[in-house]
Formats: structure tokens, C-alpha cells, sequence
């Protein structure tokens, strides 16, 4: 880098004193680093001709190249420095797209005070495009609820949530205490398109014995839950979902489905310091509302200065 700086100052200048005190080193040792760059390209890159320095065709040529290459290497300085001093805290966090805002609302509190510089970006995806977003790279940690995972995910389990049936005001099931899964059988149905139930349902390895009548689909719960209302049919929900007034739900059973929402990670990656907070608050942060439990990480309990660690 030392040897593009010096180039781009001879660059400017034209002058090779000059570019020297601007760099703040002596004339001979600019001289030396430009003749190890030129050995590197394999040609000259300036002709001197008495006083009068010029670029050469190949040093024309490969000056907005290395201006790029030390533009770039200036803004990784800045985001680094930036990073150290904890100005800014990124955190790209996955969410699936059937999880309740209400039901992470405390969670992204405490994370906020335990982090006062965060700057949180949050991407909601059904559950297996998040998944695969997480083994890109494109996040940093996700909160999912699938039956199984890939082997290079690390799974913290969170919260466990039974599925529910919704069902409009004045349904039959309302006499019911619980909705066996048999009696929806040849019930109207709204289809919630991104709805995990099937692979909740078949990891319980139980045979299907009901038939639903599947009238709508939709990937919006709002317009799901208000067709519901107005009376076109029942959907499964999960037990956290927000749901809208009009609207009645009962527990399944026969068998019981439920779903465990965990917080996963990508084995052998390594963790930034907010990425080892959120993680320690996801596993300590009380997810039924009350407080969170006693010895709970801080912020200035993570060892920063040492840089991103995996956790224990």
C-alpha cells in the first residue's frame, strides 16, 4: 500500500521531491518502493526526462486501477477504526416471517440497552429461504422454528409454541375445548403460504387423517385473519401470532403439534462482539415477558479489545 501511495503522490505532482515530502519520507526510499512497484508490473510506470516527469502509457493505464485498490483499502481503515471504537454495532439479524413483532419487542429492548451503538438490520424470510440466507453469509444470527437444520448450523433452542386452529365467531369448534386434527377434516381453509405447520406435523411421523377444503391462499397474516373474520373458513396458527378481534382459536390435539423457535448460528464462524451479546441475551431473555434472568450478559461484560471470539 505503502508503494500505491507513493505512485498516486508522483501522480499528482509529477515531481518526485515534491511527492516525497508529501508522503513524508525521503526521495530515495519513494525511489526505491516506485522501482519495486515497476518490477512488479513488469514495465515502467514513469519517464523522467531531466526535470520533467511523466506517465508512462503503462503507468496510465494502471493508475485507475491502484487509485481504486487505495480507495477501497481507506474505507476498510475507516470501517475498522470505526468498528474498534464501537460507534456503530451492525447486527444482521434473521427473523422468520410467521414470528410475532410483539413476541421479540423485549428481546430488541434489552439487546438496545445493552448495546446502546447497535445498528440493528432485520430481514424477515420464511424459514428455509432464511436458513439458506444464514449459510451465505448474507446474517449474522436467525431466529428459526424448523424440525431440523443443515449440519453446519448450531441451533440454542428459545421458546416452544403450540399451533393453534382460528376460526371465525359462532364456528362449531367454539363448543370445543381443544380441536382434534381430525376435525378439520373437510373444513374451508385459508392457506398461510409460509406457515411451517406441515414439518412441525410431519416429524411427528403420525398419519395424515384429515382433508381441509383449501379455499385461499395469501402470504399476508392480516389478510388471512380478516378473511377468517368474515367467516370464509379456519387456518392453523401459530400460538403467538397477533390475532385480529373476531377471531377465536383453540389448542390441536390428537397429536399436539407444536414448534421451538431457536436462535442459530453457522458453526465455526466467529463472533463479532454484539454477535456474542445478542446471543447470550436470546438464551437468557425470559420469552414468556417476565424478566430476564439474574446474571444476564452485559455489553461491558464481552471482552472487546480482543476482537470477534467464538463463544464457549
Amino acid at each position: 500500500m505503502h508503494q500505491i501511495r507513493y505512485f498516486l503522490a508522483v501522480a499528482e505532482t509529477l515531481n518526485f521531491t515534491r511527492a516525497a515530502e508529501q508522503c513524508n519520507v525521503t526521495q530515495p526510499s519513494l525511489t526505491r518502493a516506485i522501482q519495486k512497484l515497476e518490477e512488479e508490473m513488469g514495465g515502467l510506470l514513469f519517464s523522467r526526462e531531466h526535470h520533467n516527469t511523466h506517465l508512462t502509457e503503462l503507468g496510465r493505464l494502471a493508475q485507475p486501477h491502484l487509485e481504486a485498490i487505495y480507495s477501497a483499502n481507506a474505507a476498510v481503515l475507516a470501517e475498522a477504526k470505526q468498528y474498534r471504537s464501537m460507534d456503530r454495532a451492525p447486527l444482521k439479524l434473521g427473523v422468520m416471517c410467521t414470528i410475532s413483532p410483539a413476541r421479540l419487542v423485549g428481546f430488541f429492548e434489552q439487546l438496545k440497552t445493552r448495546v446502546p451503538m447497535l445498528d440493528l438490520m432485520i430481514r424477515d424470510l420464511p424459514a428455509k429461504p432464511l436458513v439458506e440466507a444464514l449459510l451465505a453469509g448474507e446474517l449474522d444470527v436467525a431466529l428459526v422454528a424448523l424440525p431440523s437444520f443443515p449440519e453446519r448450523c448450531t441451533v440454542r433452542p428459545l421458546f416452544t409454541e403450540r399451533y393453534l386452529i382460528a376460526f371465525p365467531k359462532g364456528h362449531r369448534f367454539e363448543a370445543m375445548n381443544a380441536i382434534p386434527l381430525a376435525e378439520l377434516n373437510g373444513e374451508d381453509y385459508l392457506q398461510r403460504v409460509h406457515c411451517e405447520f406441515r414439518y412441525h406435523f410431519e416429524a411427528l411421523g403420525q398419519p395424515k387423517r384429515h382433508n381441509v377444503n383449501v379455499r385461499y391462499h395469501s402470504e399476508r397474516e392480516d389478510w388471512v385473519q380478516a378473511m377468517i373474520a368474515a367467516g370464509m373458513g379456519c387456518a392453523v396458527m401459530p400460538e403467538h401470532l397477533a390475532i385480529l378481534p373476531g377471531l377465536s382459536t383453540r389448542v390441536i390435539i390428537d397429536p399436539e403439534v407444536s414448534r421451538t423457535v431457536s436462535l442459530v448460528t453457522i458453526a465455526g464462524r466467529r463472533f463479532t462482539p454484539v454477535e456474542q451479546v445478542a446471543i447470550r441475551i436470546a438464551q437468557t431473555h425470559r420469552w414468556d415477558g417476565a424478566e430476564t434472568k439474574a446474571g444476564a450478559v452485559g455489553w461491558c461484560d464481552v471482552e472487546v479489545g480482543g476482537g470477534a471470539m467464538p463463544l464457549p
